[in-house]
């Protein structure tokens, strides 16, 4: 019966026209960039490179599909939460809206695997729009711009990664970025347990992300000590698997906040739901 209920989810969701704004959204934007690099991608390259061009010679083929994919990655995983939040904020708020959460919840299984089947549904639906973000920014980058070696541009300076050197750093990376995403389809789903409308606990999503990452950015030092416990501070932490050496205090430190914060929004979202009221 779960898995009756997920695949019905799933066919809702594919069912709804805003289930594929995330995917045209990043087919025109990542298109832009892509068409925008191809035209005059050497000028954005000689800017970055330019201070070291004193005491580095650079060959080789720099603007490549490699660093395509990190630049794109860097713009867009950012924006992508607010493509995850406009279907995973309507999974429980639209069943109300839609006047269906009675019939839904007087199925013959309980509420929290309703509320799981909905939840793993959310999660297919973001690891596709992140597959699709992935094969957009490697696949279609490299058959435009080849591959080559990849240049990342840190605090501590300018660090070339082979081309050797750089499956696994993506393969980690992207799956660091997908845990990131299902924080934010984690929050929105649970805002959503709260609400009858689907504009709420998406806006509210947003204003949350928000918030958190002015709190993060703030140079105050009663500030400076929540910090490092805002799930916005670890929302990059896939960047890490692109330094030399790799921070692994840094890595599984960012994966632990992101769990916790996790594990107890969903926490919060079973309660919730489990004490909806059905009859009002």
């Amino acid at each position: 019966m779960f898995w009756k209920s997920t695949y019905n989810e799933f066919i809702k969701i594919a069912a709804k026209p805003r289930s594929y704004i995330g995917v045209g959204a990043i087919t025109l934007i990542v298109g832009i960039i892509l068409f925008a690099m191809k035209a005059d991608g050497m000028n954005f390259i000689s800017f970055v490179t330019q201070p070291f061009e004193q005491s580095l010679s650079f060959e080789g083929n720099i603007l490549n599909g490699n660093l395509i994919a990190f630049i794109i990655l860097q713009m867009l995983i950012i924006h992508v939460p607010l493509l995850i939040a406009l279907v995973t904020g309507d999974l429980v708020s639209g069943e109300g809206a839609m006047g269906t959460i009675r019939l839904l919840l007087t199925k013959p299984i309980s509420r929290t695997k309703i509320l799981f089947s909905k939840y793993l549904a959310g999660a297919a639906y973001t690891l596709f729009i992140l597959f699709w973000l992935g094969f957009m920014a490697l696949v279609i980058g490299k058959a435009m711009f080849g591959t080559g070696d990849l240049m990342v541009l840190n605090s501590d300076g300018l660090i070339v990664l082979q081309q050797h050197d750089l499956a696994w750093r993506f393969a980690l990376g992207f799956s660091v970025a997908f845990l990131s995403l299902m924080m934010i389809a984690t929050l929105s789903l649970t805002l959503s347990c709260f609400s009858e409308n689907s504009i709420g606990p998406i806006v509210s999503t947003m204003a949350i992300i928000i918030l958190f990452t002015i709190i993060g950015t703030l140079d105050v030092p009663v500030l400076q000590k929540v910090q490092p416990y805002l799930f916005t501070t670890h929302m990059m932490a896939w960047r890490n698997f692109f330094e030399d050496p790799l921070p692994l205090d840094k890595i599984v430190e960012s994966i632990g906040i992101l769990l916790i914060h996790i594990v107890g929004l969903l926490g919060i979202a079973v309660y919730k739901f489990n004490k909806k009221d059905i009859l009002s």
